[in-house]
């Protein structure tokens, strides 16, 4: 079902964008006025979708830092994999940054391009705000965390929903579990009105891509191409990174790991899934790289639990993508802002599906980047590409993470008692 509406919003774009460039071309009034009906449907789905940003973010970074924090306390093995896990995150976020603005800037989006495909959304280039140490510094807490939520100031609402987490997790046992049972219904509740929005992608996404057509031509497929191969190219240095972590901090052999993690990697590649794959990293991670089982049985579920190293490189990309089409250079405070809210709606957006996951963790980014979010309804679009390179690189980065488990456990077993 789920690869059926994928390919069904992808013909929708392209038929959507070829009807509004055959409409440019003809210039028939009568049906560019039934394109305009189609356009306010589409205008209506995205708003639908925007709707179930906030709400799910609040339930996903509350109920993620409690899953999180009960992990690290079930032991020092589930400990430490969640500390491997926090560095693999840090430097595949850094590494994103780093990466999306070089691409940008050796290959960046034509300003002609970007006009009309923003025309085509009904959205203009948008002027980044002035942003100073003291104001930054001043989001970080909101006096009113309901209001922040309501005027998109994403981090501080991340700030606040961070730490009633982590508050939630030092309450007392049934406490702790009636608050952590709400927002995980409220979480499941959201989910399920964005499948059902979802469901309708195919025409949200039609008369979406229908002005695209109309106002910019066929020319809004460059800038869709563009943005494919960017942001593919900026996750798939992620999966180069986890064999990197592999390799140095777990002491393998390049040729070794690669070999073992091939096969996770193949059906990866067709499934889209890493619960889906999560049978076969445990076999490769105990026949093929000699993995114990203790290991194996613990890290390989609970990283697929917690932990996308791909989810917070990704969606920087695609929010990054999303300034460059505005002509917005973000600022040192505003990378800041981003990367703080990206790493933790990773974490919280872990198991779900591809599309909810684009919507709610890409969402926060450009709200942090003081970026509008009208491209996401064509942008998800498109997304069906970056995300084969997302979960190959996530299935990689989860053997990575074993294998560096076990080798600290050695390590640590090894190590002589204090006297």
């Amino acid at each position: 079902m789920q690869r059926t509406i994928t390919f069904l919003i992808l013909a929708a774009l392209i038929a959507g964008v070829g009807a509004g460039a055959a409409l440019q071309a003809f210039g028939n009034e009568t049906l560019i006025g039934a394109a305009g009906v189609a356009e306010a449907v589409g205008a209506l789905w995205l708003k639908a979708l925007k709707a179930t940003v906030i709400p799910l973010v609040a339930a996903l970074l509350i109920t993620g830092v409690a899953s999180v924090a009960d992990a690290a306390s079930a032991g020092r093995l589930a400990g430490r994999a969640i500390g491997v896990f926090g560095v693999m995150l840090a430097v595949s976020a850094a590494y994103a940054v780093a990466a999306i603005l070089g691409l940008l800037a050796l290959f960046p989006v034509g300003a002609a391009e970007a006009d009309a495909l923003l025309a085509g959304v009904g959205a203009t280039r948008t002027e980044a705000a002035a942003f100073d140490i003291g104001s930054w510094l001043q989001q970080l807490v909101p006096s009113n965390p309901i209001r922040a939520a309501a005027d998109d100031q994403i981090l501080a609402f991340t700030v606040f929903a961070i730490a009633f987490g982590f508050a939630a997790t030092r309450l007392p046992s049934e406490q702790r579990q009636s608050i952590t049972s709400f927002f995980k219904a409220v979480a499941e509740a959201m989910i399920l009105i964005v499948r059902w929005v979802l469901v309708l992608a195919p025409v949200g996404v039609f008369g979406l891509s229908i002005g695209v057509g109309l106002r910019s031509g066929l020319g809004a497929a460059g800038v869709l191409l563009h943005y494919i191969v960017l942001v593919s190219a900026v996750i798939a240095g992620v999966t180069v990174i986890a064999v990197l972590f592999a390799v140095i901090w777990g002491r393998r052999s390049p040729a070794a790991f690669l070999s073992a993690a091939a096969p996770v990697q193949a059906m990866a590649f067709s499934t889209q899934s890493s619960i889906a794959c999560l049978p076969a990293m445990v076999e490769q991670a105990r026949d093929a790289m000699g993995l114990p089982e203790r290991v194996v049985d613990l890290v390989l579920p609970l990283s697929v639990a917690v932990f996308r190293m791909t989810s917070a490189a990704g969606n920087l990309g695609v929010a990054f993508f999303i300034a460059a089409v505005h002509g917005i250079e973000p600022t040192g405070f505003q990378i800041a802002s981003a990367v703080l809210v990206a790493v933790p709606i990773s974490i919280g957006s872990v198991g779900l599906p591809g599309q909810v996951s684009f919507v709610a963790s890409v969402g926060p980014i450009c709200l942090a980047l003081g970026v509008p979010l009208e491209l996401l309804g064509i942008l998800i679009a498109v997304e069906v590409v970056p995300d084969i390179f997302r979960t190959v690189g996530n299935v990689t980065a989860d053997l990575a993470a074993a294998v560096i488990v076990n080798r600290r456990e050695a390590t640590a077993d090894a190590a002589p008692e204090p006297q």
